[in-house]
């Protein structure tokens, strides 16, 4: 199995929506891959902040960075 095809089955892994035998390809590849297996631990983990309505004050410095940055790619034409 190849990262694309590997993430063209990420929602179904998530959802638990893969047949017995896709699930142990996915399994398999995982393994052998640290980037699917970083995409796949980091996309459930988003999965459950969102779920569980969180809410994440960013620091003052990472705002005015972030803040500055949309700025000027908006002031050079969004």
């Amino acid at each position: 199995m190849t990262c694309t095809e590997f993430l063209a089955l990420l929602d179904e892994l998530i959802d638990d929506a893969v047949t017995p035998q896709t699930r142990t390809q996915l399994q398999e590849h995982l393994k052998g891959c640290e980037h699917c297996e970083v995409t796949l631990s980091t996309t459930r983990k988003t999965i459950d902040i969102y779920r569980s309505h969180e809410v994440y004050e960013l620091p003052t410095s990472v705002r005015e960075r972030l803040h500055a940055a949309i700025m000027a790619r908006c002031k050079n034409g969004c």
